[in-house]
């Protein structure tokens, strides 16, 4: 095994009690999130997918679907520090591990193999990148009207190293209204909450206590970038709809509308 896909399925949510197995459109959360992996992973030698969690239920519905699971210490508070002690419970620990969020079955198509493909390429860390056109960005500027800590924005370099993620939408555009005459795509690119690792990278960045400027912005992967740790960004393209996690019952009703208007993205 080269690499490990992780998705993390804690039992305990504020929000949404036991969220991984609560229902969308017929199938659990869960079952939808490892059906999107299974088909992002496809045929690619040396991938191995597993859902880490704290519960023994989540755990025998992972393997009724037919994945692996692996029991994680309920102390455990982040889907990173689980993705690592999942890939450490391996009987030969791999070279990679991916953290797919148990909460966000609807990535964009591709995003997966992306970020493995950046990871088997010499990437220490890779995460996924869409970028919005104008229609996009000013939903997303509407959006941050009501919740102004909901979504994710990026500034990378034309190599696609990132350079800083914040809550707020980056960068300031100078001479808007010019460029939105010149090009149908803003200079604004949204972060998809998918994260691969090197081994080594993902070790450090849990040896490390959460950072100042992660406090600020609530935002895990600023640790990275403040200890130095290079972070690849993989530009990807958007997905049939809003790709947000599903933390409330509200979630479940918006994305349950959105499959009955555009169909299930979700593999069978």
């Amino acid at each position: 095994m080269n690499q490990l896909v992780v998705i993390p399925a804690r039992a305990g949510s504020s929000r949404l009690p036991r969220k991984p197995l609560r229902l969308i459109a017929g199938r659990t959360l869960l079952h939808r999130t490892i059906a999107m992996a299974r088909a992002a992973i496809g045929t690619r030698d040396g991938v191995a997918l597993v859902v880490a969690t704290d519960d023994d239920e989540i755990a025998n519905h992972a393997r009724a679907i037919g994945c692996d699971a692996v029991m994680t210490d309920s102390a455990i508070a982040t889907g990173s520090g689980r993705a690592l002690a999942a890939a450490l419970a391996q009987a030969t620990p791999p070279r990679f591990v991916v953290n797919l969020q148990g909460d966000s079955p609807f990535q964009p198509q591709g995003a997966l193999g992306a970020v493995i493909a950046a990871l088997e390429a010499g990437a220490q860390v890779a995460t996924p990148v869409i970028a919005l056109d104008w229609a996009a960005l000013d939903a997303l500027r509407d959006h941050k009207t009501r919740s102004p800590f909901s979504g994710t924005t990026c500034a990378r370099a034309p190599d696609g190293r990132a350079l800083w993620f914040s809550k707020n939408i980056i960068p300031a555009i100078r001479g808007e209204d010019a460029l939105r005459a010149s090009q149908p795509v803003s200079p604004v690119w949204r972060h998809v909450g998918l994260y691969g690792y090197a081994l080594d990278a993902l070790r450090a960045f849990e040896a490390c206590p959460p950072t100042a400027l992660e406090n600020l912005e609530g935002l895990e992967q600023l640790r990275l970038l403040e200890l130095g740790i290079a972070v690849t960004t993989v530009a990807v393209d958007p997905p049939l709809f809003d790709s947000s996690g599903i933390d409330t019952e509200a979630d479940i009703s918006r994305v349950e509308a959105l499959i009955a208007q555009h169909g299930d993205p979700t593999p069978a």
